[in-house]
């Protein structure tokens, strides 16, 4: 595959991530109650309309300011220096993950209430036992989970080689 197509996957899965997210928020505020929660599975998944100010179960409220530029760092550190060299497919799913993820929450925090750098994130899907989330945050964690796999199970790089680990003179003697 050419170097370059591995990038614009990464990109266009990134922007579908980053659509659905998007819809399902706006669906979200359209359709919940944020004080009458629906129940979808009993016991196991309900539909709770929140407005997050901070971070996983609502850590770090104060500073959303700081969050939101932690995100243009983040998406700045993808765009900038992950999705070019990536040349991996696995690779190529997780930076697009961690882009849809982290546009989607970043998206909520520039330009929702209470205004720019202090939006809050819609977050709208619970289960027992968690905090209440949405699909970027969906995103974050499958990425973490196939980031995890990638560099733990196959030892592999952004650039799709397998990476040897050990001493210099440890890898000789193989």
């Amino acid at each position: 595959m050419n170097p370059r197509r591995y990038g614009l996957s990464a990109v266009l899965l990134g922007a579908a991530g980053f659509g659905l997210d998007w819809a399902t928020k706006q669906w979200a505020l359209a359709s919940l109650d944020p004080s009458d929660p629906v129940q979808v599975i009993p016991g196991q998944l309900y539909l709770r309309l929140i407005r997050n100010p901070g971070a996983a179960f609502s850590m770090g409220e104060s500073f959303t300011v700081v969050l939101t530029c932690l995100a243009i760092a983040a998406l700045i550190f993808l765009l900038g220096w992950m999705v070019p060299r990536v040349r991996h497919r696995g690779w190529t799913v997780a930076a697009g993950l961690l882009l849809a993820g982290v546009s989607g929450n970043l998206f909520d925090r520039l330009f929702r209430e209470p205004g720019a750098f202090h939006g809050h994130v819609v977050d709208f899907l619970q289960v027992p036992w968690f905090a209440v989330f949405n699909v970027a945050d969906i995103w974050i964690t499958f990425a973490a989970v196939t980031v995890i796999w990638l560099t733990v199970i196959s030892q592999v790089n952004l650039a799709g080689d397998k990476v040897e680990h050990g001493s210099a003179a440890e890898r000789a003697e193989r």
